[in-house]
């Protein structure tokens, strides 16, 4: 069976540092990708690069066109996204990949959100109703994304967050095509385990990309994290 035709299309809106890490990934998993940002020609280029498993359209083009949209965008420019492509986005799986920080003028970050919120919970509330909101790529770094992909002998991992479980199907293969392996952390309460600073996350308690066998440990028990 030709692959591609098992495949949910997926948009990928924004091509900064992660938006093209995860662009990479998955057309290095033979995955068709749909490239948009607000510089139609960046998109076009950059797709030129990627080789013919990508393609670039315009953002609503490319919202229509896909089931799976990974918004990559800053946390504070998603709801006005989320209303200007209002209608487009009706019915889709949208992947949150944000984190709700910002730099803390002493060459770290801060969060922006309160302590005990995460992104997905913030964000829940402006999405369609129709549509889906999914946690995923955005527990590792885009530096990470690309060095720890397709890992051998053992894959890493990525965690997701979700509430529909009718999307982990798609979300998993997905994160497989990407490189790493899935692992489902709970509903969208746990998305906050996932974020920047979360204890699942490479730049919280856990510190580092972990295999398959290493996370499961640290879900299990989660005093083991950053151990």
């Amino acid at each position: 069976m030709n692959q591609s035709a098992t495949q949910s299309k997926v948009a990928i809106i924004g091509l900064g540092h992660i938006g093209k890490a995860i662009a990479g990934n998955l057309i290095k998993g033979g995955h068709l990708v749909i490239l948009a940002s607000r510089d139609l020609e960046a998109s076009k280029a950059l797709a030129k690069e990627l080789g013919p498993l990508a393609t670039a359209k315009e953002t609503r083009e490319a919202i229509r066109e896909a089931e799976l949209i990974i918004p990559c965008i800053s946390f504070s420019a998603l709801n006005d996204f989320f209303k200007t492509n209002s209608a487009e986005l009706q019915g889709k799986i949208i992947v949150d990949v944000s984190n709700p920080i910002a730099p803390d003028g002493k060459g770290g970050f801060k969060k922006i959100i309160a302590e005990n919120e995460s992104a997905t919970s913030v964000l829940h509330e402006g999405i369609p109703k129709s549509a889906k909101l999914v946690k995923a790529f955005g527990t590792l770094g885009a530096a990470a994304l690309i060095s720890d992909a397709f890992a051998q002998p053992e894959r890493k991992v990525l965690f997701y967050a979700s509430d529909n479980t009718n999307s982990n199907s798609k979300i998993e293969h997905l994160i497989l095509s990407s490189g790493f392996d899935p692992l489902h952390v709970g509903g969208l309460d746990s998305a906050i385990r996932i974020e920047v600073f979360g204890d699942l996350h490479q730049f919280g308690a856990l510190g580092k990309t972990v295999t398959l066998t290493e996370a499961k440990s640290k879900l299990i028990n989660p005093s083991f994290a950053g151990q």
